[in-house]
């Protein structure tokens, strides 16, 4: 059994050695890779489970801003359970080179700031090669309207790099056929879609999801319409005034952080200043956790629990 396994390991090896160099576009950049990485880092929740979905543990030494602001759930810990977190926050380009990586799947403003210190170009010298979360590159080019098709762009993507294009390729027709299966549900029911507003946090004014920022997407995906996705952003803050006015049937709350869901939904069934909108008055909240609302491969999950929420007689 050992003799083969080891001509398989080294089959496998030669098929990964002839798969690269491979290119692949990381927002506007072109990039090549020689090699499938061997000491990679990711950052943030969702950006690290697409890396456990591809099952890329044994291609990573730890990684970063999970816990300067959120959890990790028991799906999550069991992923990671073998890997450090190098960083609560985003790192620096010192807790990166000091882990000698070879590669960082970040975004902008998931692991990455414009003009900030960790960035493509200032990571280069070092040796360590990033791919950029796609939804993220609305910060630094136009790009279309937020999509599931983002998310299977970046595991087809992280696919490639690695040299695990059937494990991609095997994800992406999963989630196509689940997401076929929702659609046909939601379109055979008549009518215009639920207008759902997303809320992610604050009280005097909100942050919310705009035009580019994936809940957009997954609120499309279930039948319903994000009332801000004229905002042409991914996360930004709003005024509750352009809440109120555009009366949402269904609010979406996005749980993580020391505020709880059950508290933001409080606030807003208990404030006067809300008791119009339709949402409040039916009582009618869908909690999302971070890492569904976000890229990652926990969207698919998201669009059924969206689309039972916004159409329960179609399921």
């Amino acid at each position: 059994m050992r003799l083969l396994s080891a001509a398989a390991a080294l089959l496998l090896g030669t098929a990964a050695a002839i798969a690269h160099p491979v290119t692949v576009k990381s927002c506007d950049r072109d990039v090549t890779f020689g090699a499938p990485p061997a000491r990679a880092i990711s950052n943030d929740v969702n950006l690290t489970e697409m890396m456990l979905a591809l099952k890329l543990q044994d291609r990573m030494v730890g990684y970063t801003g999970v816990s300067g602001w959120k959890t990790l759930d028991e799906r999550l810990r069991e992923g990671v359970q073998a890997l450090p977190e190098l960083s609560a926050k985003y790192p620096t380009k010192e807790v990166l080179a000091g882990a000698d990586a070879d590669f960082f799947f970040a975004g902008w403003n998931y692991g990455m700031k414009v003009g900030g210190e960790v960035t493509p170009d200032t990571l280069a010298p070092l040796g360590i090669q990033v791919y950029e979360l796609t939804e993220s590159c609305i910060h630094i080019m136009k790009k279309d309207k937020a999509s599931i098709a983002d998310l299977a762009n970046d595991i087809r993507n992280l696919g490639l790099i690695f040299g695990v294009s059937d494990r991609a390729d095997a994800l992406i027709a999963g989630w196509e056929k689940a997401l076929s299966d929702i659609r046909a549900k939601v379109t055979a029911k008549p009518g215009e879609p639920v207008r759902v507003f997303v809320y992610d946090s604050g009280t005097d004014k909100v942050f919310t999801s705009g035009r580019f920022g994936m809940p957009t997407a997954l609120i499309e995906a279930a039948g319903g319409r994000n009332i801000v996705d004229d905002v042409e952003s991914s996360w930004t803050e709003i005024g509750w005034e352009a809440v109120v006015e555009r009366d949402p049937e269904v609010v979406v709350i996005v749980n993580y952080g020391d505020v709880t869901a059950e508290q933001k939904r409080r606030f807003m069934m208990e404030n006067p200043a809300f008791a119009d909108i339709a949402a409040v008055r039916n009582d009618r909240f869908v909690v999302l956790d971070y890492v569904e609302a976000t890229p990652g491969p926990r969207n698919v999950e998201a669009v059924a629990k969206l689309a039972a929420a916004f159409h329960p007689e179609a399921f």
